[in-house]
């Protein structure tokens, strides 16, 4: 009997250090339920298509405009995913475009993804690693200020 108290005590102690740890998190929202993630294009492919000056395509950084502005990829616009839903007329020139989204690991993009496809965007891709696999693969950054969201008027 004893030996049986001591291992549920050990579990009830085990449980709740888990549950403690789970409230101590970090408690930013998550992404939203049932966002389906946009299809990926990889570094490589989005280098080429840079490099190419491809006009069909807009790269949009929906990180912090601090974290934008200590390294973004080259050309990148930045739109933080908190501000998103309140700019999106600022936005709809680019609606026909192909916007490539990051952030720092994923979790804005799909928030940015969810918001954008909403709002009818509908050819949305998503950086493959985001900001932390480009800076890994000591890809091309720029360190410039935030570039404006949308083209001058």
């Amino acid at each position: 009997m004893k030996k049986h108290f001591v291992v549920w005590s050990a579990c009830a102690l085990v449980s709740g250090g888990m549950a403690a740890a789970s409230f101590a998190a970090d408690p930013a929202p998550a992404a939203p339920a049932g966002a389906v993630d946009a299809p990926h294009i990889t570094q490589e492919d989005l280098l080429a298509r840079l490099g190419a000056k491809d006009a069909d395509l807009v790269v949009l950084d929906v990180r912090t405009p601090a974290e934008f502005a200590a390294g973004h990829v080259p050309g990148a616009r930045n739109l933080s995913h908190e501000q998103l839903a309140g700019r999106l007329d600022e936005l709809a020139p680019l609606r026909d475009k192909q916007v490539v989204l990051y952030c720092r690991s994923g979790r804005r993009t799909l928030l940015a993804e969810d918001t954008l496809r909403k709002a009818g965007f509908t050819k949305l891709l998503h950086l493959e690693g985001d900001y932390l696999a480009w800076e890994a693969e000591h890809r091309p950054i720029e360190t410039a200020p935030a570039a404006p969201a949308a083209p001058p008027n």
